[in-house]
């Protein structure tokens, strides 16, 4: 067990549940879909993040920090991808004024715009992969919590399994808080509305994303 381990804990905690990308994602799709799309949403996120460790674990993740044009075309695809999600949410939106509801699943019913559970884990999944700041968490974050003395290939692979695990935890518990508010969140005007919130949400991020050392 690594020594610094419970301020880690903290800390990951703290970074788990700050808003940003991936909870403007979940909570969309979770209102289109119901509380186990925003699971597989989660999932997707959660798979990126697997991916990101063990790159930064076998040292990959510093390369690409090191390489600026690498580093360059990651990050404005992630910010491509977020303007695209976000574009999208404000499209379907508008075309939900028109279309009747549909359902499909036991407890939300959805609008024929809602998304799927392969689509929200692949959504999930490359939100993750195309963000830049996750590599950098992983780059700086870890290491700073290595304590003298601990073999440094394998505490930061316990520290990167811990924030994962930290990751399926928050997003399960995330979609049932969306289940618990299916209710709410099901009615057509509050999908409208929050599609438009989050679709903003993620064009904003996007594009905050483009402009950053740019």
């Amino acid at each position: 067990m690594p020594t610094l381990m419970l301020p880690f804990l903290l800390v990951v905690a703290v970074l788990t549940v700050t808003p940003g990308p991936d909870m403007a994602l979940v909570l969309r799709n979770g209102v289109r879909g119901g509380p186990s799309v925003a699971w597989w949403t989660g999932l997707g996120c959660c798979l990126g993040i697997a991916v990101h460790a063990c790159a930064a674990v076998a040292g990959l993740s510093a390369l690409l920090a090191a390489s600026a044009a690498a580093f360059t075309v990651v990050r404005l695809a992630g910010a491509a991808y977020l303007v695209y999600l976000g574009a999208s949410a404000i499209w379907h939106a508008r075309r939900g004024r028109k279309a009747g509801p549909v359902t499909v699943t036991v407890t939300v019913p959805v609008t024929v715009a809602a998304v799927g559970r392969k689509a929200a884990f692949r959504q999930g999944l490359l939100s993750n992969l195309l963000n830049p700041k996750i590599v950098l968490i992983f780059l700086t974050l870890l290491p700073q919590f290595v304590a003298d003395g601990e073999p440094r290939l394998a505490t930061t692979a316990v520290l990167a399994g811990v924030f994962l695990a930290c990751a399926v935890l928050w997003w399960r518990l995330f979609s049932l808080l969306v289940g618990a508010l299916g209710r709410v969140l099901s009615r057509e005007r509050v999908r409208r509305v929050f599609d438009r919130v989050t679709g903003t949400v993620l064009v904003g991020l996007g594009l905050r994303m483009a402009l950053e050392h740019g």
